[in-house]
This record gives C-alpha cells, sequence and structure tokens, in this order.
C-alpha cells in the first residue's frame, strides 16, 4: 500500500508503514531524494521568523536542516542519538517516536551549545506526529539557554495538524489497515 500527495510543489509517494493492527503511517523519507529536499527547505524559509540558528535531532531531519542552513547562510545543529567519545561536557535528553520501538536520548556537547547559547533557535523536523522528538529539542534548547522561536516541519501527522504551536507544509493522515485515511 502505498500514499502519494504533493508537497512544496512535488509528487512524493510514500509506502504505508504498519505501527499497529489497526494503525499505519506514510514512511516520509526525505534521504535522497534532493528535489523533494530543496523545495521543502525553500518553502519552509519564506515562513520562518528570524532566526539565528537552526536545531534537529538525528537522523531523519539532517537533510531537510543542512538545506535549510545551506539556503539561509545560518549554522546548523544535530542533536545526536548518544553521546559521543569527542563531546565534552554533555547536555541529554530522552525521546520516544512513534517510529521507533524504544525510549532513545538527544544529545548536545559543549560545543554546540556554545552555539545555540543565547541565540534564537529554530527546531526543524521532517514530520511532528506524537511531538515527542520536538519536544526533546525544546528541553534542549532550554537547557542551554537558546530563545525558541519557532519549530518547523515538511508534514503534521494525524492530530499533529491541530497544534497551534507547530508550522508545517501539508497535513499528513494517519491511515486505517485497508490504507484509507483515518
Amino acid at each position: 500500500m502505498e500514499y502519494t500527495m504533493t508537497i512544496a510543489g512535488v509528487e512524493k509517494t510514500m509506502p504505508l508503514c504498519k505501527i499497529t493492527d489497526d494503525l499505519y503511517i506514510a514512511g516520509f523519507i526525505m534521504f535522497n531524494d534532493v528535489e523533494i529536499t530543496e523545495a521543502c527547505a525553500r518553502d519552509l524559509l519564506k515562513l520562518a521568523p528570524e532566526f539565528d540558528v537552526l536545531l534537529t535531532a538525528e537522523t531523519k531531519g539532517i537533510p531537510l536542516t543542512y538545506e535549510m542552513a545551506r539556503q539561509a547562510d545560518k549554522p546548523y545543529i544535530v542533536a545526536r542519538k548518544g553521546a559521543k567519545l569527542y563531546m565534552q561536557d554533555v547536555v541529554m535528553v530522552q525521546v520516544k517516536s512513534i517510529t521507533t520501538s524504544h525510549v532513545q536520548m538527544l544529545c548536545l556537547g559543549g560545543d554546540e551549545r556554545k552555539v545555540l547559547e543565547g541565540k534564537r533557535i529554530l527546531i526543524v523536523d521532517d514530520v511532528i506526529s506524537t511531538g515527542e522528538s520536538v519536544a526533546a529539542l525544546e528541553q534542549l534548547v532550554d537547557t542551554v539557554g537558546g530563545e525558541l522561536v519557532g519549530k518547523f516541519a515538511v508534514l503534521a501527522e494525524g492530530e499533529a495538524a491541530d497544534r497551534k504551536d507547530i508550522t508545517y507544509l501539508e497535513y499528513l493522515p494517519l491511515f486505517n489497515s485497508d490504507g484509507t485515511p483515518q
């Protein structure tokens, strides 16, 4: 089963992935898709307030965040899924995403903290569904003393579309086991 939609002027076909017996999600993957990544970055930047730094969580938001940073000529930071040997003075928060089977950590090292401290920060993700990843990034922004100026995603999935605190390009429905939108 697949779902096709147009995002930032680009048609994208996504496989439907089983979460539970009654719930499927569309697998939106930007990796290897330069056209959708460039188009979404362009359209999200048109909606963005003034910011100094972009912040995303490892892994799927990286291409989008990089491209937004490139187009805006701004730095970006990636919160890693675990502390790396080279990281000093690490700050960590827990996150449980709908697409991951276990609790993960998001980490920033001292070098990343220095880039974010006192700066206007725009959080970026590919899809906001439960909002857990964004909430973890918000905690990191608070911890490092940054100013959160916006939460941006390409797609808002399910009830996330009703949130007033996020900016997104398109609504992505959840799906029944037969592939029909809920």
